[in-house]
């Protein structure tokens, strides 16, 4: 008998040992999206742009503000006298449109990506604290994010828009932001502040969103048996939801955030268009395609060079945000 236990004890040794180990969380995730070929695709083409923008002086063949007199409006391919090409041409003030949009680009995706951070965390505080804690806490919160969600956002946005462009000493930002700002993106310090108070504009209305989902995410949580087993075994409410409700729930965060990256794109182009966002001569895509409209008939391609940018980034981060989705719903077969 003790020999054949000991025999069946190897056996189970053996089979245990045989079993292959599991495939890694991030392993699964990444081969689900490279299953959307569009999101791929996107991904590749946003990694592009941002490493284009990101080495924006070494590629830019001139600066963003270096003038040409009397060579406003050249045409696309154009060479100077001194053998210099202007790729995508020249604007009203004979700026290097190239250049431009490279120097732009990186502006723009910088506020892209800091609203959506800031929202993000704002959020998901907002949203786990309502959720967690219920009751009075979670209707107090609840009922001044749906009274905002009621307010007619852009209005709202062009107002606070024009107030802190024009007085951005009302917000008192660290040095040490606008001057990180300010290298970062090869700007003037006045020019970065202006680039923080829309920042602060976009997330002003962001955050609202996330927070919503957040908070329908941690009610589900808040009932399994993990947060009971926290609790009994001593925890605070402050380290079950860093701790267990926030990380659990972090995955409908990271597509909407991916999602709203779009959204800020078209909100930061839109404010530029309308005058009310970051001004010239710091380029962004949308100031950049405010100055055409004046121009469009005589010269039609001016709309363009601005605006495909624009809706490509847009388009690309949709496909991005559809992919996560994809890849990070649990109810997807491996």
């Amino acid at each position: 008998m003790a020999v054949a236990s000991t025999e069946r004890r190897f056996d189970l040794l053996i089979r245990a040992e045989a079993l292959p180990e599991p495939e890694k969380e991030w392993l699964i995730i990444l081969r689900r999206f490279a299953r959307h070929r569009l999101a791929v695709a996107s991904a590749i083409g946003l990694i592009i742009v941002l490493t284009v923008s990101f080495f924006a002086r070494s590629i830019a063949p001139y600066t963003a503000t270096e003038l040409e007199i009397g060579n406003a409006f050249a045409t696309p391919l154009s060479s100077t006298e001194a053998g210099r090409t202007h790729w995508l041409g020249t604007d009203h003030l004979g700026r290097d449109y190239f250049s431009r949009i490279i120097f732009a680009g990186r502006i723009t995706l910088t506020v892209a990506f800091a609203s959506v951070l800031g929202s993000s965390i704002v959020g998901v505080l907002v949203g786990a604290v309502s959720g967690y804690f219920g009751k009075w806490v979670d209707e107090i919160l609840m009922r001044f994010v749906e009274f905002l969600l009621t307010v007619p956002t852009l209005p709202i946005l062009l107002i606070l828009s024009s107030i802190l462009i024009q007085s951005p000493e009302l917000i008192p930002v660290p040095e040490f932001v606008i001057n990180g700002l300010s290298a970062a993106m090869y700007i003037a310090p006045r020019e970065a502040r202006q680039v923080v108070m829309v920042i602060i504009v976009l997330m002003s209305f962001g955050w609202l969103t996330t927070a919503r989902l957040m908070r329908g995410m941690v009610l589900s949580l808040r009932e399994m048996e993990f947060t009971e087993a926290s609790r009994a075994l001593g925890a605070s409410s402050l380290r079950i939801i860093v701790r267990h409700m926030i990380p659990n729930a972090m995955a409908p965060i990271i597509v909407d955030a991916s999602l709203a990256l779009a959204g800020y794109v078209i909100t930061e182009a839109a404010l530029s268009f309308l005058g009310f966002g970051i001004q010239d001569p710091t380029p962004t895509w949308g100031n950049m395609l405010s100055f055409t409209q004046s121009y469009m008939f005589q010269h039609p391609w001016l709309p363009l060079i601005p605006g495909l940018p624009i809706f490509f980034c847009a388009l690309m981060f949709n496909f991005v945000g559809d992919g996560l989705r994809d890849a990070l719903d649990p109810r997807l077969k491996r």
